[in-house]
């Protein structure tokens, strides 16, 4: 990895957002950078090493980084969305287990041995992708409160379960270690919750913010990485350990201004860098070479809009259902870990990602279609999460900050 080789990645990453930019579309800025990858890396040109050292450590530093700021979208703190909990989680569990039905005929069709891999991309949604999306559109309305409510449920259960599914032989293992994240995360919360009552929180705040100290940034960081390092110790993938800081944060309440700088260092740089890496690391001749692989990414983005549309049948609007299929953080990772414990068949790798596009499309199109329906009139305010407004990406803390 050399200073050329960054610049090539920091010039080709501007494909995300040129694709993304005619806002009809709904495409995710990474959608550009993966295609970029694949451009430059083993299916394309070969002009980068997805292998070297330093390459495959800074993109992993922009997974973590792209799985905190997924967890920080997770609105824990809006009242509404608690108050929606139930239903949501209702309605989580009833995909879910459609998501077992499709997901294990699929398995069983294609005879990847795969089969709890594929329930779980099914039964998933991406807070991430979808909140956005509803912000974009000015969705508002009980029901949009209530498919947030279980996006965010969807989300995090499938994101804690992947890791156990990915490499079942290694399932126990696996758990372990999602233990051990989770209880340091656990002990993260304890930790910021009381500094923030304190006060302490606050007032390192104004020491950074009056001397141009970053210290809340230096700080997070520092977090992260001690998190991915225990992580990758218990031998779990530091998407474990971003997500859970991410829903920390979440719950304890993010600065704004500190938001806006690991929205910088995450958006700017390391995840894009990362979607790079992940397209460069894909073997799209394999893919061209096993037919059935494209047939399987087509069958699991078609399967989990099936599984969301389903729905229906329990009071939630199809466009809605539609659009919380749409998924991103799970099959990334999936295809992430797969690739890296090479655990994944020829081709498999690239299908997870044509699923996770389907239910990108699929989100684009319903989305447009409930913005007839759940649109509020232009000039509506209110808090994030009120029945009468949109549903935001959580409390971004001290609205001072």
């Amino acid at each position: 990895m050399t200073f050329l080789s960054l610049a090539l990645i920091a010039v080709i990453a501007l494909a995300g957002p040129l694709l993304a930019l005619p806002v009809r579309w709904h495409l995710p800025v990474m959608l550009g950078e993966l295609l970029a990858g694949i451009a430059i890396g083993r299916s394309g040109l070969a002009l980068v090493d997805p292998a070297d050292p330093t390459f495959t450590l800074l993109a992993n530093i922009g997974f973590a980084l792209m799985m905190f700021v997924a967890g920080t979208h997770v609105p824990v703190r809006d009242p509404h969305i608690r108050g929606a909990l139930g239903k949501g989680s209702r309605r989580a569990i009833v995909a879910a287990a459609a998501a077992v039905v499709v997901g294990t005929g699929i398995g069983l069709l294609f005879g990847t041995g795969h089969a709890p891999l594929y329930v779980v991309l099914l039964a998933s949604s991406s807070a991430a992708l979808v909140l956005p999306i509803v912000d974009s559109l000015r969705l508002g309305g009980p029901d949009v409160v209530d498919m947030t409510a279980q996006v965010a449920i969807a989300d995090t259960a499938c994101i804690v379960a992947l890791p156990l599914l990915v490499d079942p032989p290694h399932a126990v293992q696996a758990a372990l270690g999602v233990l051990v994240v989770t209880g340091c995360a656990v002990g993260l919360f304890v930790g910021l919750s009381w500094l923030e009552r304190r006060g302490i929180r606050r007032r390192v705040h104004r020491l950074s913010e009056s001397r141009k100290f970053a210290l809340e940034l230096r700080i997070q960081l520092a977090v992260l990485f001690t998190l991915a390092g225990v992580a990758t110790w218990s031998n779990v993938s530091v998407m474990m350990a971003g997500f859970s800081f991410g829903l920390v944060m979440a719950a304890v309440g993010e600065p704004r201004r500190l938001a806006r700088q690991l929205f910088a260092l995450s958006d700017g740089f390391l995840g894009p860098l990362f979607f790079v890496w992940l397209g460069a690391s894909l073997t799209l001749r394999d893919l061209a070479g096993h037919p059935d692989m494209i047939a399987l990414g087509l069958a699991l983005g078609g399967g989990a809009v099936l599984a969301h549309a389903g729905l229906a049948f329990l009071g939630l609007p199809l466009p809605l259902g539609v659009l919380s299929a749409a998924q991103l953080g799970v099959p990334v990772a999936a295809a992430s870990i797969g690739t890296q414990l090479q655990v994944l068949l020829p081709g498999e790798a690239a299908a997870l990602l044509v699923g996770a596009l389907v239910t990108i499309a699929a989100g684009a199109v319903a989305g447009s279609r409930a913005a007839r329906t759940f649109a509020l009139p232009a000039g509506a305010g209110g808090k994030s999460g009120d029945p009468g407004s949109t549903v935001g990406q959580g409390d971004p803390g001290d609205p001072k900050a």
